[in-house]
């Protein structure tokens, strides 16, 4: 049977309440699970201890057992100190998709032209002026 440590959500409509659970990885989200092993409360402050209560001692006996923790509970393990989680990086993460590239090229291109059209306008009545003020 494969394990998952796991979120499964309770509260009301936009007020939010997590039980931290292991169940089998095929049962729903909030459906039936083996033991809760402890809860978060995302409406709680940050630095309030409240907010992730876990029970280290039966998350290493699960972790010891073969339970996989999704990542949300695998950043609770590594602040409990149960479980080192690597960090991740995604350096492409803010970089626009193709179509944005396009647009955003294009939006160039149509500056650049407008800048030198306006340039080549500047010019155009500066020569026109030393052309005049040499014929005088």
């Amino acid at each position: 049977m494969a394990l998952s440590i796991r979120l499964s959500r309770g509260g009301s409509k936009k007020r939010p309440y997590y039980r931290i659970v292991v169940a089998d990885a095929r049962s729903p989200r909030d459906g039936k699970f083996i033991e809760k092993i402890g809860n978060y409360n995302p409406l709680l402050a940050k630095d309030d201890e409240k907010r992730i209560v876990l029970d280290a001692e039966r998350a290493k006996h699960w972790l010891s057992n073969g339970a996989q923790p999704t990542d949300r509970v695998a950043r609770f393990l590594d602040l409990a100190g149960v479980r080192e989680r690597a960090a991740r990086n995604n350096p492409k993460k803010a970089e626009p998709g193709e179509k944005a590239k396009e647009r955003a090229e294009e939006r160039a291109e149509k500056q650049k032209a407008a800048e030198e059209a306006a340039a080549e306008a500047n010019a155009a009545p500066a020569e026109t002026e030393t052309a005049e003020a040499s014929a005088e």
